[in-house]
């Protein structure tokens, strides 16, 4: 990874967070998060993909609407991607590019550093 790198990623991160302590501390942090965001894209393409099959198959020769459990439509919902370009990226690049962006946030545990 070379744009943005760790840095710039935890910069981005950490800017316009209330208080004196920083949410992202560690490399660790980022890494963490944006494997568990990537998750979830690889999640929600893969259950797209799956369905998009399975209705293709269906139009062939019948028309049975393909059933799709709650679970399986919020982790559609949970891995859509949000920003611009994503169709053509790698999951991770997504993930970091989200993150950066601000268009998704690492939420600190509270009862750290709290005494």
């Amino acid at each position: 990874m070379l744009h943005p790198s760790y840095s710039e990623l935890m910069e981005a991160v950490n800017n316009g967070t209330e208080g004196e302590h920083a949410v992202v501390q560690s490399r660790y942090s980022i890494v963490k998060a944006t494997a568990a965001r990537a998750k979830q894209i690889i999640d929600a393409r893969y259950l797209e993909e799956k369905y998009d099959k399975i209705s293709s198959a269906d139009k062939d020769g019948k028309d049975k609407e393909p059933r799709i459990t709650l679970e399986e439509r919020r982790k559609i919902a949970m891995g859509t991607e949000l920003v611009e370009g994503a169709s053509d990226m790698k999951p991770l690049s997504v993930a970091v590019k989200e993150l950066y962006e601000g268009k998704i946030k690492i939420v600190g545990n509270a009862a750290e550093g709290e005494e």
